[in-house]
């Protein structure tokens, strides 16, 4: 028996991705269900998931329900202690555990100002001012994890970890609304958008209707070419 997470779209749903995420790159085994936000039968595959009221949620083996990104990341870490969801160092681990702690609760003008939409890339936007100061803490803290990195990867702290899950929604955004960002920073966005199970997230995602309430005024260009 393994676990159950039900997700929703899979090119708007940020919260979606990184619980995805969470399984995919760890290499722990789980059944996907979709949903669709949204649409009548959202509230209907949530109730297979009672009490949650949103996505991701997940269903341990043995029945148990668990909501929210960060519960599902803490869960599994202690049940599978070896999958390296967090930065061997101590130093390295406590500040990683800072940032995504931060990101979950945080930065609320870029995540109200730009959802998340994998479908489409955006020139000429206009970026408020609260938008751009979120833009210069992300930049502040991805550099300071970078200076505790060991040094093995193109991630937060060289090895891939919870953190990157959780900015890896951020990552897209700027992206996709060609949000300034640092050479530094770039290679972060990039490294985050060229990950192959990444890209087979937004593969599928690209299979399903678009949703009407990500539409934006501002002209399009194509998506960044990682092959």
């Amino acid at each position: 028996m393994t676990y159950d997470l039900l997700i929703g779209d899979r090119s708007y749903s940020s919260w979606s991705l990184r619980g995805w995420l969470l399984f995919s790159k760890f290499g722990i085994p789980v059944n996907i269900q979709d949903t669709r936000l949204y649409e009548p039968q959202f509230l209907e595959d949530l109730k297979r998931f009672s009490p949650a009221r949103s996505v991701p949620v997940m269903r341990l083996p043995g029945g148990q329900i668990v909501m929210d990104t960060a519960a599902i990341a803490e869960t599994l870490a202690e049940r599978h202690p070896d999958a390296g969801f967090w930065p061997e160092d101590g130093n390295a681990r406590a500040f990683a555990r800072s940032i995504t702690a931060e990101m979950h609760s945080g930065f609320m003008a870029l995540r109200g100002t730009f959802p998340m939409n994998l479908r489409h890339r955006f020139v000429d936007v206009p970026v408020p001012e609260d938008v751009s100061k979120d833009l210069t803490r992300i930049e502040l803290i991805w550099s300071e994890a970078r200076k505790l990195s060991d040094g093995s990867g193109p991630w937060l702290f060289g090895r891939y970890s919870v953190a990157d899950a959780f900015f890896a929604p951020v990552a897209t955004r700027m992206i996709t609304y060609g949000l300034p960002a640092s050479p530094e920073a770039e290679a972060y966005l990039q490294a985050t958008i060229s990950d192959p199970l990444f890209n087979d997230w937004r593969d599928r995602g690209l299979k399903d209707a678009p949703q009407s309430e990500y539409d934006m005024p501002w002209a399009q260009i194509p998506w960044p070419d990682v092959t």
